[in-house]
């Protein structure tokens, strides 16, 4: 593939990406690496692809799998890091227009990585808690418990958000 072809691919590529990217990793500098791994995968591996119609599932598939490699390095499913008690605070503030999905977003930036790594796979990408647990080698159970959690603690952020706005 010539550059110049690359370069229009990562173009049209790059924000979709990107979105997806963000919804896994909390630090720029860990999206960042993550997007060049993943670009480097597609540029060596788009000769493999057989069906071009598949062409967008399979860059969006290769950006989650990056993501989670990254992540598997980094959290630790077993415990739950309470962070997000100290960011509830911050919602009032944050949030003070209506609540869309930038916002919903925003609220999952705040809630611990296990949780937010479980609730992606879940919700968004619809991965079963069989898979979970296959792909980043925890139990179904773990899967399950961090999918609750997540479920909790947006529901709590949410709440707070809303009841900042009725004051």
């Amino acid at each position: 593939m010539d550059r110049n072809a690359q370069r229009k691919l990562y173009d049209a590529l790059y924000p979709k990406l990107h979105f997806v990217c963000r919804r896994y990793l909390k630090s720029e500098e860990d999206r960042e690496e993550a997007m060049a791994d993943a670009f480097l995968t597609i540029f060596s591996k788009i000769n493999d692809l057989r069906d071009l119609n598949a062409f967008n599932a399979w860059s969006r598939k290769i950006m989650v799998n990056q993501c989670l490699s990254y992540i598997k390095k980094k959290v630790d499913f077993e415990t739950y890091i309470d962070d997000y008690q100290q960011n509830i605070a911050s919602v009032n503030a944050e949030y003070a227009h209506t609540l869309n999905e930038q916002d919903l977003m925003g609220f999952l930036e705040k809630i611990p990585d296990g949780c937010k790594t479980i609730f992606n796979l879940f919700v968004v990408e619809g991965f079963s808690h069989k898979e979970i647990a296959e792909e980043l080698n925890i139990s179904v159970g773990t899967s399950k418990s961090q999918l609750n959690a997540a479920k909790n603690k947006l529901q709590d952020l949410v709440n707070t958000y809303y009841y900042s706005k009725a004051n």
